[in-house]
């Protein structure tokens, strides 16, 4: 009728499943993953939820996990929610009470079986490398390492890393450690290295440990060759370094239908703790 406004359509009855592409710094978190010890991105968004909900425990699902002190830009979250609020609603309180390094991008509704973890096409990192000055800006988000580096050797040395390779030696141990890694580039802008690598999962500190190796190789002090001999042994590669996680960021896991990880099935429990 003309001249009355129209009723808002309310929100079926229900649970929704939702899914969120989620920020966060990562810096005074001990990983995405809630645990009994420690403040957890996983952990913070549950609590909101339930306090939203007035109830118990909302269960978030990640795409991954990341490890203490690791950022995003595109981990993908998934829950279900049985409260009133519609989706731009859920999403402005969500944003309203989660602490000011967590962030929740648009909701969008997805089937009642929908797992980001197994739907998720491949994985992207990419780390930050400040190669200047002491930067107050970058302090936070990326590693500064003082001296030139080589970033054509760091470049021929990454392609090692390319294909199906048993990562035993750049990761933590894990009962099926082949994986697949689509891509590593190694580029630079002014002073700022930026390492990105994709694959379909990680062993834990496998992206870390691969930046140390190509740090060295900058360095002058391993080359490709040191590189190609580490992946092939099972030893830790150059004794275990890590590159500080301050520089990592999970940037982006584009979805895709579900999906069979084999042969890598199984192993999906800690591939994200980087």
């Amino acid at each position: 009728m003309k001249g009355r406004a129209q009723a808002k359509p309310a929100r079926e009855s229900g649970p929704v499943r939702y899914s969120a592409r989620v920020e966060y710094d990562g810096t005074d978190f001990a990983g995405f993953q809630a645990q009994p010890h420690g403040r957890t991105v996983q952990a913070e968004i549950e609590r909101v939820l339930a306090d939203i909900s007035g109830g118990p425990r909302v269960r978030v699902e990640g795409s991954g996990r990341t490890d203490a002190g690791v950022h995003a830009r595109g981990q993908v979250i998934a829950f279900t929610y049985s409260g009133r609020l519609g989706a731009v609603e859920l999403r402005s309180a969500l944003n309203g009470l989660l602490p000011a390094d967590i962030s929740i991008g648009r909701l969008h509704r997805v089937d009642a079986t929908f797992s980001p973890r197994h739907r998720a096409r491949h994985r992207e990192y990419r780390y930050s490398i400040w190669n200047g000055e002491r930067s107050a800006l970058h302090e936070r988000f990326a590693l500064t390492v003082h001296g030139s580096l080589d970033v054509g050797a760091m470049r021929e040395a990454a392609l090692i890393f390319v294909g199906d390779h048993d990562f035993s030696a750049f990761g933590g141990t894990d009962r099926q450690p082949i994986r697949t890694v689509h891509a590593v580039k190694v580029g630079k802008r002014g002073e700022l290295i930026t390492i990105v690598v994709i694959g379909n999962a990680f062993l834990r500190g496998m992206v870390r440990r691969m930046v140390a190796a190509l740090i060295r190789v900058g360095r002058g002090q391993a080359t490709a060759e040191d590189i190609r001999r580490a992946l092939e042994g099972r030893a830790p590669a150059f004794k275990g370094e890590a590159a500080g996680a301050r520089g990592l960021v999970l940037w982006d896991v584009p979805m895709g239908p579900e999906r069979d990880n084999t042969p890598h099935a199984g192993s999906e429990k800690r591939e994200q703790q980087d």
